[in-house]
C-alpha cells in the first residue's frame, strides 16, 4: 500500500483463501477504507475468489496486463530483477500515477457475469467437442474409412447422435460388417431417429459392406478400443455442449438486454448470450477519461461505441511514425468476441439486405472476404451499442439507409 507521494504504508503477504482475504480486508480498513470511500486495488487478473472479495461494494478493482506491469518495472530498475514484493510495489505505482489511463473492472449485473461464465463454458465445449470429432475422423481414416462415408455430408457429422450411437455398437470395420438391417435400425432409434429408419439402416448396411483396404486384424481390434475410448468422451463432450446450451438460454432470456439482441439479424440465443458475455451490461465500461471531460452527450457515446469497437478488434488500428503510416486490423483484442462478431455477420449476410448489401459493397471496393465482414461486424456492434443506450429494438430502415432494398422501376 502507498499513499498520494509514493510512500509506503503497508507490506504483507497473505495466503490464498477466506483467512487471507480477511487480513487483506482489515489492512485496507486501517488506512482509512470504508464502504463509501474504498481503497482502489490494482491486481493481475479479474477473476477468482480474492477478486470476488474485494468486489463488494463501491470499490474499484483494475486489472493490469501482466505484460503492461512488465513495462512498468523497468521505470523503476534495469536489473531485469524480480519478486512478488516488487511486482505489487509496481502495481500500486501504477494506480497511483497513472490510474487515469486504466479502466477498473465493469460493474455488470450479477445476471451477466454469470452469463459470462456459462457462455465461455458453452463455447469451451464447442471448441472441445470439436477437437474430439477430430481425433475421431483422423482415427477412422487410418483404418475405417467406411464409418467416414457412412456420415459424411450431414450436418455435424461425427458429432451427431446416430453417428455415436452406430460407431459404438461396431467400433471396427469386421464388426460393422456383421450389422443387421435391424441391428442398424436399432441403434439409430437408441439416438433418438424417428423418420427414415428403414431408408438409413439400409444405406449403412450396403456401405458397410462396401470394398475397403483393411488393417491386419489384431491392428483393426486395437484401433477400436481406441476408438471406443473416444466415443466415450465425445458422447461426454456432446451432452456437456447440450446441457451448458440450455443454461445458457434460461440464463440469457432473463436478462433485461436480451430482446435487444435477439432482434439484431443473426444473432439467435447462444450467439447473443455470447456477445453479451463479452461486452456486459455497464453501460459506462467504455467511458475514458477524455469521454467524460465533454459537455456534449452524443460525443461522449461516439467516444464510448469506438473504445467497445476497439475492445473488439472491429475497428482498425494506425501505427504511424514519420512518414510511414500504417492502419490495419487489430491483434490485441478480445478473442471471443471478435469470434462470435464473425459468426454474426456472416449469418446477418442471409436475414438482413442491408447488411447484404454493405457487404457487397466492401467487396466490390476491394475488401477480402474477412476484411469486409469485420467491417460489417463493426457497423453492427455500433448500431447494437446505439440500442443498448437507448433501450432501442434493431430497425432494419434506420441501420442502413445508405442501402435500402429498394426495388428497381424501370422509368
Amino acid at each position: 500500500m502507498v499513499d498520494e507521494t509514493g510512500t509506503l504504508l503497508a507490506k504483507r503477504r497473505i495466503t490464498d483463501d477466506a483467512a487471507g482475504y480477511r487480513v487483506l480486508l482489515e489492512l485496507l480498513a486501517e488506512h482509512g477504507d470504508t464502504p463509501d470511500d474504498p481503497i482502489p486495488v490494482a491486481i493481475e487478473t479479474s477473476h477468482g475468489l480474492l477478486v470476488a472479495a474485494l468486489r463488494s461494494g463501491k470499490r474499484r478493482i483494475y486489472a493490469v496486463n501482466p505484460l503492461s506491469a512488465a513495462r512498468y518495472r523497468d521505470r523503476h530498475g534495469v536489473s531485469r530483477k524480480k519478486s512478488d514484493p516488487g511486482d505489487a510495489l509496481v502495481l500500486a505505482n501504477i494506480l497511483r500515477t497513472d490510474m487515469h489511463a486504466h479502466r477498473p473492472l465493469p460493474a455488470d449485473s450479477d445476471l451477466a457475469r454469470a452469463i459470462t461464465v456459462l457462455a465461455r463454458a458453452q463455447q469451451d465445449a464447442v471448441w472441445h467437442r470439436q477437437q474430439l470429432v477430430n481425433q475421431v475422423r483422423s482415427l477412422l481414416k487410418t483404418f475405417y474409412p467406411a464409418a467416414l462415408d457412412a456420415f459424411q455430408g450431414k450436418q455435424h457429422g461425427l458429432a451427431r447422435p446416430e453417428a455415436r450411437a452406430v460407431l459404438t455398437a461396431a467400433p471396427t470395420p469386421a464388426r460393422a460388417a456383421k450389422l443387421s438391417v435391424t441391428q442398424l435400425q436399432a441403434a439409430l432409434r437408441r439416438a433418438g431417429r424417428v423418420r427414415g429408419i428403414d431408408t438409413d439402416a439400409r444405406r449403412l448396411r450396403e456401405i458397410f459392406h462396401g470394398d475397403y483396404a483393411r488393417q491386419p486384424q489384431g491392428v483393426e481390434d486395437a484401433m477400436g478400443h481406441q476408438l471406443a475410448a473416444f466415443i466415450v468422451q465425445l458422447d461426454a463432450a456432446c451432452r456437456a455442449a447440450d446441457e451448458l446450451a440450455e443454461a445458457v438460454e434460461e440464463s440469457f432470456r432473463k436478462h433485461p438486454d436480451a430482446d435487444i439482441l435477439l432482434s439484431f439479424p443473426g444473432l439467435g440465443v447462444q450467439l447473443g448470450a455470447r456477445v453479451l458475455a463479452e461486452i456486459g451490461d455497464d453501460r459506462d465500461r467504455f467511458a475514458d477519461a477524455r469521454a467524460r471531460a465533454r459537455a456534449r452527450a452524443r460525443a461522449r457515446a461516439r467516444a464510448r461505441a469506438r473504445a467497445l469497437k476497439a475492445y473488439a478488434g472491429s475497428s482498425p488500428i494506425t501505427r504511424a511514425s514519420g512518414r510511414k503510416k500504417f492502419v490495419g486490423r487489430r491483434f490485441i483484442k478480445n478473442d471471443r468476441l471478435i469470434t462470435a462478431g464473425f459468426l454474426w455477420a456472416f449469418a446477418a449476410l442471409t436475414s438482413s439486405p442491408g447488411a447484404d448489401a454493405h457487404y457487397r459493397r466492401r467487396r466490390e471496393a476491394g475488401d477480402w472476404h474477412a476484411q469486409a465482414q469485420r467491417h460489417l461486424f463493426n457497423r453492427l456492434l455500433g448500431q447494437l451499442y446505439h440500442c443498448l443506450q437507448n433501450r432501442q429494438l434493431f430497425d432494419e430502415h434506420h441501420a442502413f439507409t445508405s442501402f435500402s432494398a429498394a426495388p428497381a422501376v424501370a422509368a
